[in-house]
């Protein structure tokens, strides 16, 4: 009897450790070719007067349509539904720099989770992931967020608007290190789109099953830092010079999809907090706002709120699909809302497969900057803003691409993109500014 009982305890351990599977996958991509890009700059110089400059620039390199990278990822299936997955993702760039297999190091981190899974109800995770705008436009996007210029959605070229980012000092001149080129082109798979952030750490997300065709995601992001020997300045303008540092972040998004039609709505919020001090006139002596999130995945910003909107839809006609964007980014100063910038931009594309092994996609768009200051030399993003007030310019840009698929892993590539920007006046005494880029690329793309 003994024996029979412990046979049967042996089979059934056996048995779970058989329902217990995991498996690892690895996978990436590796993108290079040929880039070439010309940007106009129409009064660039950070002087009464201004100037013309014209660069061109071309170059092998590498992630034109998809940034380069190699992954590991894996699930455990821990029996009744449930199941424990994780993924590792880093960067792999050849012939830049800050990622893997470069010489040059840095850190590469695209995705870094770990979480559970249960099916019938949805699944959480902690780590470094995409966001839930990120994660909708790229499935509603005609490029698939590739890295060229001309998508005004997922937007690749610095605007001036949101590309001065280091403050002023008490004077509200510009402080060291501010931006003077009113737009740089900056094409990195790693690099923060102007129109929303792409990813961030300390994340806890959760994305639901979905039911009679809806299907939700949200996200919360906790960074603190608390000192409770807090001060209060004496300057005139108030503030502290100790306290509350912290960076959170939290996002909600919704998707729809009926037969051929998706449709997807997205809010996300990030907060960043520090010490600060202001003199009389609200000018900051310390601790001036700083946007967070735009440089890269994890940049924290400080006193600013960085409010972000995104809503597209798709219909798939059989012979193509088509596509409706639009994106609105509003970063705010914590302490003085009245000082802010924002960017909205919409766009329209198609994608189809004109032959079996031919696919090709265009998109056109257009788009507006508008900065606030609620006083002379106050609003610390952008560089010496001295008119009280509101000042905005408009912009546009188009862009057209196509793949010839060698196989369903590989494919060659040519991609033309273009992006203007109105004039505008954004430094103190300068005079307005405008650009026109163009960038294309040549290339050829293998996933694994």
């Amino acid at each position: 009897m003994k024996k029979s009982l412990f046979a049967l305890a042996a089979i059934g351990a056996v048995a779970g450790t058989a329902q217990a599977q995991s498996s690892v996958t690895v996978y990436g991509v590796i993108d290079a070719g040929y880039i070439g890009s010309s940007v106009r700059n129409a009064n660039n110089a950070a002087a009464v007067g201004g100037s013309i400059a014209n660069t061109q620039t071309s170059y092998i390199s590498d992630g034109a349509e998809s940034t380069s990278r190699l992954g590991f990822k894996g699930n455990e299936d821990l029996g009744g539904g449930l199941s424990a997955f994780f993924t590792l993702e880093t960067r792999v760039t050849p012939n830049g720099s800050g990622g893997l297999f470069n010489g040059t190091g840095g850190d590469g981190t695209r995705q870094a989770f770990v979480g559970l899974k249960k099916n019938g109800v949805g699944q959480f995770a902690f780590g470094t992931q995409y966001t839930t705008i990120f994660n909708a436009a790229s499935v509603t996007d005609p490029g698939m967020l590739n890295n060229m210029g001309g998508n005004v959605i997922y937007d690749k070229f610095s605007g001036y608007a949101t590309q001065a980012q280091n403050g002023q000092n008490a004077t509200g001149t510009t402080a060291t290190g501010a931006a003077t080129n009113p737009g740089t082109f900056s094409m990195s798979g790693m690099q923060n789109n102007t129109s929303f952030i792409v990813r961030q750490a300390n994340m806890l997300s959760f994305a639901s099953d979905t039911f009679s065709g809806f299907q939700g995601n949200a996200y919360y992001v906790l960074g603190n830092n608390n000192n409770t020997n807090s001060t209060i300045v004496t300057a005139s303008g108030g503030g502290y010079t100790s306290g509350n540092t912290a960076h959170t972040a939290w996002g909600l998004g919704a998707n729809y999809t009926w037969q051929k039609l998706l449709v997807t709505a997205n809010f996300q919020q990030a907060t960043d907090k520090q010490a600060y001090a202001m003199n009389g006139t609200g000018q900051y002596v310390t601790g001036a706002p700083i946007m967070g999130g735009y440089g890269g995945s994890v940049n924290v910003g400080t006193n600013d709120r960085d409010n972000q909107q995104y809503y597209a839809a798709t219909y798939d006609f059989g012979i193509l699909k088509a596509y409706v964007q639009y994106v609105n980014r509003k970063t705010l100063d914590v302490n003085n809302p009245n000082n802010n910038i924002a960017r909205t931009a919409q766009q329209i594309g198609v994608r189809s497969f004109v032959t079996p092994t031919v696919e090709a996609w265009a998109s056109t768009g257009t788009g507006k900057y508008t900065v606030a200051t609620a006083g002379t030399g106050t609003n610390s993003f952008v560089n010496g803003q001295s008119a009280i007030g509101s000042n905005s310019a408009t912009f546009g840009g188009y862009q057209l691409g196509a793949n010839y698929w060698l196989s369903k892993r590989t494919n060659l590539y040519a991609i033309y993109g273009n992006q203007h920007q109105s004039n505008q006046v954004w430094t103190s005494g300068n005079n307005p500014t405008s650009y026109n880029m163009s960038d294309y690329a040549l290339g050829v793309r293998h996933t694994f």
